[in-house]
């Protein structure tokens, strides 16, 4: 796929990820530091002191995103955006509309941050990225650990009041997010990046076998865990977003749309129209960065057109559970 990785600190411009069936194998993350308020880590929540790197084509970074803006940390924790497009040397800073260079580290290439945390690193480059100014280091790279802490370590730097895990529905959010990890979020790049039948077969039925099951629990209620928004929710916002515009051709995920799931596609628009979900979304950068970087699934890198979406499009969601709720 031209994808990248750090081999003892030094860029190797090609790898492989996958086994010797096919299958799609996503490397673990490299850095599990936490902030944490209580002062038992090095790393403190404090206005100004980090920094977050992230694509706002990439799924797990968008996660992030979402959280720091729900929790109103946009003032205390400063962002740069990569360029949508990904080639062989990995994520880039550019002046493309809506990137962001890095101001904190005056880097070229994401890769650069990684050597300069660990200076002998293997493996992959990947966003988001939490940037520690104080120590110049990595803090963690794993999207749903970093928006665990915004959520529940920033609470007294936040400017929101958004409670996305609270302590009773942990376990049940905790749950969720696992359900969907390894057959939705990892799914359509499992079906994606299959390089055998088999393989391919495996992910897409797991896939939507998935799908039709969150379409029923959320006939049901409002939300992934009841009646209101949680951090699940956001971890499955970022997949269905770019189901339709992408996965569902670009990945083969062709079985059937999110706009054929009358549950699901009104759950999608129900939390798009949200203000800091809304915020977030950028299908420029979403589209070029797919279509553009993968050769191997793309190899003339043409952006269709469409299709038309209308995430904006009214739904009853609210009044419909509100209803039954009553």
């Amino acid at each position: 796929m031209g994808l990248g990785l750090l081999v003892n600190g030094e860029w190797q411009k090609t790898r492989d990820q996958e086994d010797d069936q096919g299958r799609f194998v996503r490397p673990e993350t490299d850095f599990h530091h936490w902030t944490m308020a209580d002062g038992s880590s090095p790393f403190q929540p404090q206005p100004g002191r980090y920094h977050l790197y992230v694509s706002l084509a990439c799924p797990w970074a968008h996660r992030t995103l979402i959280m720091r803006e729900l929790k109103g940390l946009t003032d205390a924790i400063s962002l740069s955006v990569v360029d949508p497009y990904m080639g062989d040397e990995g994520w880039a800073f550019s002046d493309y509309p809506g990137a962001i260079p890095d101001s904190v580290n005056q880097a070229r290439y994401l890769r650069e941050l990684y050597v300069k945390a660990k200076p002998d690193i293997s493996g992959r480059v990947t966003v988001p990225v939490l940037w520690d100014k104080q120590t110049n280091t990595i803090v963690n790279n794993e999207s749903r650990e970093i928006i665990r802490m915004l959520d529940t370590e920033w609470n007294a730097i936040a400017q929101g009041n958004a409670n996305l895990c609270p302590p009773a529905l942990q376990p049940e959010i905790d749950q969720a997010i696992d359900a969907i990890y390894q057959p939705i979020n990892n799914g359509v790049y499992r079906a994606g990046f299959a390089t055998q039948q088999g393989a391919y077969d495996e992910a897409v039925t797991e896939l939507f076998a998935a799908l039709d099951y969150w379409e029923q629990v959320l006939a049901q209620q409002r939300y992934m865990c009841g009646d209101r928004i949680t951090e699940a929710d956001i971890c499955l916002f970022t997949t269905l977003y770019r189901f339709d515009a992408v996965y569902y051709v670009h990945f083969k995920c062709n079985l059937r749309r999110i706009v054929d799931y009358p549950n699901l596609w009104g759950y999608l628009r129900d939390l798009y129209q949200q203000p800091a979900f809304k915020a977030t979304c950028n299908m420029d950068h979403i589209k070029r960065h797919y279509y553009m970087s993968h050769p191997g699934v793309n190899p003339h890198g043409i952006v269709p057109k469409g299709p038309e979406l209308d995430f904006d499009a009214p739904h009853d969601r609210a009044q419909r559970f509100a209803l039954v709720e009553a």
